[in-house]
């Protein structure tokens, strides 16, 4: 807890157990509530999670990245956090900037934090190709261009948000892949939520989640689909429901296409033991 809000961190996990136990043994103390929401992976990410104490949720199906985002928030709003923090399990974002980015949110500094690759200069010394180091570059540019705003990127995964950005925005309308995150950012703009950065170093390796370029080529183009949507959005020429104060919200949504997975209880010597023995 920090300044008398509860602070979330949510892992949106897909086949994610190589490294989730090394990304949350880095988590503060102060972190109140911690939720996994498994998008039906096949390895052994959900024995972890129940071994390390997380809270978990799995999907009955692979639904992407954006849709497990969203039940990430959702999970963490009706757990009573007033701070989320999305933190990816591949330990490509260090945990221990969850402290500073949770309090930047908690004290009223921002609405939105983001942990930044770009800050710093590190991202190259971190491993990240020099073909996603520029296309980040390009689209950030052009992004800053159309949306008014002067951020250092778009497109990192570490991200803490205020209770009243996931209440009020439209997240039921965005995409279930990764431009969800693009979406998500264009609507903060849009809305007139406060953003800030800090510094992130990043970590490119073997076992860290990363699309591949067919699919990167794919992001990138709907990242210039988003931008020119919010700027036809401000200027009045059309109107998209991901901008639209009716658009669907995270709490006015009733579909069910995931439940809580609890640890089953150990059972005693006695209840093991075969009734034939």
């Amino acid at each position: 807890m920090i300044n008398g809000k509860r602070i979330a961190v949510v892992f949106p996990a897909y086949n994610a157990e190589k490294t989730l136990e090394a990304t949350v043994r880095e988590l503060p103390d102060l972190v109140d509530i911690r939720i996994l929401v498994d998008d039906h992976s096949s390895d052994r990410t959900l024995e972890v999670a129940h071994r390390l104490g997380l809270q978990v949720f799995v999907h009955d199906r692979n639904y992407g990245y954006g849709r497990n985002q969203q039940t990430c928030y959702r999970e963490a709003l009706a757990a009573g956090a007033d701070v989320v923090i999305m933190v990816h399990p591949d330990y490509q974002y260090t945990p221990l900037l969850v402290t500073a980015m949770a309090s930047m949110v908690a004290y009223g500094v921002y609405d939105v934090v983001l942990g930044s690759r770009i800050i710093g200069g590190t991202a190259l010394r971190g491993g990240m190709p020099l073909y996603k180091y520029v296309a980040n570059r390009l689209l950030t540019a052009f992004e800053n261009l159309f949306l008014g705003v002067k951020l250092s990127e778009y497109h990192t995964g570490y991200r803490a948000f205020s209770r009243e950005v996931l209440t009020r925005l439209p997240l039921r309308e965005n995409s279930d892949d990764f431009v969800f995150d693009n979406e998500m950012l264009a609507q903060c703009v849009y809305f007139g939520f406060r953003i800030g950065e800090v510094s992130c170093p990043t970590k490119y390796f073997e076992e860290a989640s990363s699309i591949n370029f067919r699919r990167s080529v794919k992001y990138g183009l709907g990242v210039l689909g988003v931008t020119l949507q919010f700027a036809l959005q401000r200027a009045g020429i059309v109107h998209n429901p991901i901008f639209s104060e009716k658009g669907k919200t995270l709490e006015a949504d009733g579909e069910m296409y995931y439940r809580e997975r609890r640890v089953p209880p150990r059972r005693s010597a006695s209840e093991r033991r075969s009734p034939l023995s």
